[in-house]
């Protein structure tokens, strides 16, 4: 994506590169308790992998090892729980997904995709894809950061639109940023505040607050 959301209540857009840099900048050494998707990471092959309940390989068992439990390499129950424990001890969201956050947390390496095998029908990179439509208009449960950046950038509107028409909705997403993440139709703004609701948590846990430079700051 060449521009972000950007936040600060309906502002201009910040080019990607411009933006990062000031992120880095600023916020080194600092941390947010977030939740663990996919991202873009220097060093992995396209995006950097995560590992959750089902799968298996020698990434669940670096996992499994730093929690110190059986590295049987199979993410079950017991793992998925673990991980939840070590997230809420680290302020994190505890959604039992390893991602960028959470293994960074962990003190781990980035997962190789040939290191985690993922059940069928799910990719351990990238953005994911939509759900159906029951699941997309279910209730979603946002981090309260997420809820201050949605009061930040729209005042909690799903119908809001900046000035420029170029960024939509609730958290002010750009038409390419929404589809990249799966939102349904081509507007932002004209969503379901839901389906605005999923789709920024999936951006979320991919991204951290970096979509978000000024009121995920706040």
């Amino acid at each position: 994506m060449g521009d972000i959301a950007v936040s600060g209540r309906l502002r201009r857009s910040v080019p990607l590169f411009l933006a990062a840099a000031v992120l880095s900048a600023a916020g080194a050494g600092t941390s947010t308790a977030v939740a663990d998707e996919p991202t873009a990471e220097a060093g992995a092959s396209s995006t950097s992998v995560t590992v959750r309940k089902g799968d298996r390989g020698s990434a669940v068992r670096r996992v499994q090892r730093r929690l110190g439990l059986s590295a049987d390499g199979e993410f079950g129950p017991q793992t998925a729980r673990a991980v939840r424990r070590f997230q809420r001890r680290r302020g994190l969201t505890a959604d039992g997904i390893v991602g960028p956050i959470t293994r960074r947390a962990l003190r781990l390496r980035p997962f190789t995709r040939g290191s985690v095998v993922h059940p069928e029908g799910r990719s351990g990179g990238g953005a994911p894809a939509g759900g159906s439509p029951a699941e997309d208009e279910s209730s979603v449960k946002l981090p309260r950061v997420l809820r201050r950046i949605a009061e930040c950038e729209s005042g909690g509107d799903p119908t809001a639109v900046s000035p420029g028409g170029r960024y939509r909705g609730k958290f002010q997403f750009s038409r390419e940023t929404w589809e990249a993440y799966g939102g349904h139709g081509g507007d932002p703004a004209e969503a379901s505040e839901a389906h605005q609701d999923r789709i920024a948590l999936r951006l979320y846990r991919a991204r951290g607050t970096d979509p978000w430079p000024t009121c995920g700051k706040r």
